[in-house]
C-alpha cells in the first residue's frame, strides 16, 4: 500500500472475505484495519454473531496494518462471540500486526494460533 492512502478514506485497502467451514464463520481481512476500513470488518463479525455462528476465525495472514480501531473491532467481537457462547480465534498473524497484540495486552485473551488450519483443528 502506498503512504498516498495512509489516512484516506479509501476503503479500497481493506478486502474482507467470509466462507463458513464446519462449525467456524472464517473471516479473511486483507490490507490495512484502520479508523476508516474497520466497519468493513466489524459488519461481518457481527453478522456472523446474528445468525448464531459465534465461533469466529480471523485469518490475518494477509493483513498488513492494524491499529487501536482495528483492535477494537476484534475486541468487540470477542465479547460479542463470549456471550454467545463462542470465541474469536486469530490465525497467521504476519510480525507487525502480532506486535501490536503484544505492545497492547490483547493477545493474552484472544485464541491465537500459528495457521488457519490450527485454528480449525482447535
Amino acid at each position: 500500500m502506498g503512504r498516498e492512502t495512509v489516512g484516506s478514506a479509501n476503503q479500497g485497502r481493506l478486502r474482507v472475505g467470509v466462507r463458513t467451514e464446519g462449525s467456524s464463520e472464517i473471516l479473511t481481512p486483507a490490507g490495512e484495519l484502520d479508523h476508516h476500513t474497520a466497519e468493513l470488518l466489524r459488519e461481518p463479525l457481527e453478522a456472523a454473531i446474528a445468525q448464531g455462528r459465534a465461533r469466529l476465525v480471523v485469518d490475518c495472514s494477509e493483513l498488513e496494518f492494524c491499529d487501536s480501531t482495528g483492535l477494537n473491532v476484534l475486541l468487540g467481537a470477542r465479547l460479542k462471540a463470549e456471550a454467545a457462547g463462542g470465541a474469536v480465534h486469530l490465525a497467521a498473524m504476519r510480525p507487525a500486526v502480532a506486535r501490536v497484540f503484544e505492545i497492547t495486552g490483547a493477545s493474552v485473551v484472544f485464541e491465537i494460533h500459528d495457521s488457519l488450519e490450527a485454528a480449525l483443528t482447535r
